[in-house]
């Protein structure tokens, strides 16, 4: 990891990703006679619009959820649109260059002009290759390698790269950070904003009952990377086909409260990436925020039961639907609970949450930060700590 990013063996430990990523961009720029500029670290309030995330389509969902998620999304968008310091330009000096519009630059959905490859390859595109490089070949280390201690090595070694390749978007959209760019950072989310549309809508126009498929394929959420899709397939060997051939790869499924697919999944990966530019890949693969569902990825058994957004207490009730395929039983098992509760039949140490006080405000109130509050008017000297954790007793009735 040292090496790929080109800082000291203790940076790893002690300084966060802008480090690494700065070094890296200083390396290439040597090697192509850039000269990097020294900023002042200036604050900026200047917003603009992150991800896309979809209206779920809420409820329980009986069949085969598949989930068609882009590979390494932000640093694929950089490399596939050369987005870099180097190759950002603008209207006038197009222009002035002669230069022409889809031929020698591009003119992304925000409205910024940065050229092409053909013309001038950017610094990020290199750094991005280095680090997408260096994990795959972690990654094929793995599969391989037999040792659980050495396969837990190589696993945090890939998982690492990839968050160090994530990072250079966020150091271009850092505002105090050592090097900004809205343009590039800009330009990167409104990229991934069209494609989770164009993705949407190409899965929805294809996969009809007037195309000779079972039913029409519905996408019932969609957040930054990845979209859920509802194809109607009641077989999970047919759901994850489809999902691979409408992605390309990567893939997995879901039976699901939101829930998981196959053969569709799979087919529909393969045909939504042939819509994009290289090296932009969707995959058949995983969701995120709130759903739960079991996790298939082998047609034999389901991997795992995933929740993403939802607490793991309601796990009995999960198993029962999930599982256990026992919706009424899910119900009953609930309304229980909810007697107990109300009838006072639950001991209060089952009630107690407990919540490190990290900062003293929030943009949005916090339960526990404001009982953190109410306990040093009282006591100051009792008061729990920032950084400390406090205990939290919820006697609310819903």
């Amino acid at each position: 990891m040292a090496r790929v990013t080109g800082v000291p063996f203790n940076y790893l430990l002690s300084r966060g990703q802008q480090i690494k990523v700065i070094s890296q961009l200083y390396r290439r720029a040597n090697e192509h006679s850039y000269l990097v500029p020294a900023l002042k670290h200036e604050g900026s309030d200047e917003p603009y619009d992150g991800a896309t995330v979809m209206e779920p389509v809420r409820g329980f969902y009986d069949v085969p959820i598949a989930t068609l998620d882009f590979a390494s999304l932000y640093p694929s968008i950089m490399m596939a649109h050369n987005l870099c310091y180097t190759t950002l330009t603008d209207a006038k000096t197009a222009k002035l260059l002669e230069l022409k519009q889809d031929e020698d630059y591009i003119i992304t959905p925000n409205g910024d002009h940065f050229v092409k490859t053909s013309k001038r390859k950017g610094l990020l595109a290199i750094v991005l290759e280095d680090l997408l490089s260096a994990r795959k070949r972690a990654r094929a280390e793995l599969k391989l390698e037999t040792d659980p201690f050495k396969r837990a090595v190589l696993d945090g070694r890939q998982l690492a790269l990839k968050i160090s390749a994530n990072s250079v978007y966020g150091f271009t959209g850092a505002t105090v950070g050592k090097l900004p760019c809205l343009p590039i950072s800009m330009s990167v989310t409104a990229f991934g904003r069209e494609m989770i549309q164009i993705t949407k809508n190409e899965v929805e126009l294809k996969y009809t009952k007037a195309n000779g498929y079972d039913d029409d394929a519905q996408v019932i959420y969609g957040d930054t990377d990845s979209v859920m899709v509802k194809f109607g397939c009641p077989d999970l060997a047919t759901s994850m086909k489809l999902g691979m051939q409408s992605s390309h790869s990567n893939f997995w499924v879901l039976f699901f409260v939101l829930t998981g697919m196959g053969e569709i999944g799979a087919e529909a990966a393969d045909f939504v990436s042939a819509k994009f530019q290289k090296p932009i890949k969707l995959e058949f693969e995983k969701v995120k925020k709130r759903y739960a569902g079991l996790h298939w990825t082998k047609l034999e058994k389901h991997d795992k039961m995933d929740a993403k957004g939802i607490e793991t207490v309601i796990e009995t009730c999960l198993k029962k639907m999930l599982i256990e395929r026992d919706v009424k039983g899910a119900e009953a098992y609930t309304k229980q609970v909810i007697s107990d509760l109300l009838q006072n039949r639950i001991d209060l140490s089952q009630l107690v949450i407990t919540k490190a006080l990290a900062k003293a405000d929030y943009a949005a109130k916090q339960a526990h930060v404001e009982l953190a509050k109410r306990m040093k008017k009282r006591d100051a000297g009792s008061a729990p700590a920032l950084g400390g954790p406090g205990g939290l007793r919820d006697h609310q009735r819903h």
